[in-house]
């Protein structure tokens, strides 16, 4: 167990980082960040920064040496520089679980090992085997990069054939022919995992997606993903298992007549996670620094009768949750609002 006083090291910049970095302050850690960004919203909670790019090897054996064990934020960072800063110093999740989940053939071929079911799909590195692929899965489908996509980049839709060579020339290979899902919601389910393999599942939030960008998120959910909850966790707990996972897992499903439909998973804290801070007695944050530092999991249970999320992207207006009732606003101190930016996000939790 890692003392209060400690260090964390977290990878990566972000908003995610920003909040993690506010748990483990609450719990008596210093966070280290090391990112690129000039701008990072997460150094702004941080008790220390470094500014400089993940392969500089001076750089890593210098925050291996100041950091008591080191965490990620986000999935699209070369495994490299994470494995090797994983001989020197604790870090969790393990560099394995970044393997899994950064590259979409192997992620969908080891969430089938393990029992779980993908939409239909198809790996695709050539414009031949993309018209191949579409004899297999179908349309409509939607063509993905197999690597660093995320908030609907590196993606494109196909209604048809004829849409093949518009969609290999945006994207490219190698790259990933996923037929389209009838599904009735989406929602995702969240766990934490104990260095000692104990874990604690939070209630499955229904997600609603504009734009490929999640909008909101509320618990609890409707019916028909409550009943496919059970079956969903189940495979998340298999999948930390098979990993020996250590902090917050986010798995992506589709509720469909046939069952719960995988879509993705995420080896860190996730954006249908972040009413958690006001709405569950242990937020996804702090059980994901508990996790990391060898501490006991907290309680998951929700603090109200209801409770949901809203991003705020773009120029969404951010003044009226100020004077709402039950409202609680996060702002995650970026620079310029652009479209499809997250600046921040409201919880309204009903008491």
């Amino acid at each position: 167990m890692l003392t209060p006083g400690s260090t964390i090291g977290i990878l990566g910049g972000g908003q995610l980082g920003r909040m993690l970095a506010v748990a483990a302050a609450q719990l008596g850690y210093r966070t280290h960040v090391l990112a690129p960004e000039a701008d990072s919203v997460a150094a702004q909670t941080a008790a220390s920064l470094t500014r400089a790019d993940y392969h500089n090897r001076i750089v890593l054996a210098d925050f291996a040496a100041a950091c008591d064990v080191v965490t990620y934020e986000f999935e699209n960072i070369a495994l490299g520089p994470v494995e090797w800063l994983a001989e020197r110093v604790p870090v969790h999740p393990h560099p394995r679980a970044l393997a899994a989940a950064q590259e979409r053939i192997a992620e969908k071929r080891f969430v089938e090992r393990v029992g779980g079911r993908p939409a239909r799909w198809a790996a695709v590195d050539s414009r031949e085997t993309l018209i191949a692929a579409l004899d297999h899965v179908g349309t409509p489908a939607v063509l993905k990069t197999a690597r660093f996509g995320y908030d609907g980049k590196g993606q494109m839709r196909l209604h048809g054939p004829a849409d093949a060579d518009a969609a290999w020339e945006a994207i490219g290979g190698p790259a990933v022919l996923e037929a389209f899902v009838d599904f009735s919601h989406e929602f995702s389910i969240l766990i934490a995992r104990g260095q000692d393999g104990a874990t604690v599942r939070y209630d499955p939030p229904q997600n609603v997606h504009v734009d490929a960008i999640l909008r909101t998120s509320r618990v609890p959910a409707p019916q028909p993903i409550l009943d496919q909850a059970e079956e969903a966790t189940a495979l998340a707990c298999r999948i930390a298992a098979e990993l020996d996972y250590v902090g917050v897992l986010a798995c992506e499903f589709f509720a469909t007549a046939d069952g719960p439909v995988f879509n993705e998973m995420a080896p860190r804290v996730h954006n249908s996670g972040h009413w958690t801070i006001e709405g569950a007695e242990t937020s996804q944050f702090e059980n994901h620094i508990r996790a990391i530092c060898g501490l006991p999991l907290g309680s998951t249970a929700l603090t109200g009768s209801a409770v949901a999320l809203e991003n705020l992207i773009g120029d969404d207006a951010w003044q009226p949750a100020l004077t709402e009732p039950g409202a609680h606003l996060h702002l995650y101190g970026k620079g310029a609002a652009r479209p499809g930016r997250k600046m921040g996000h409201v919880t309204r939790v009903q008491r």
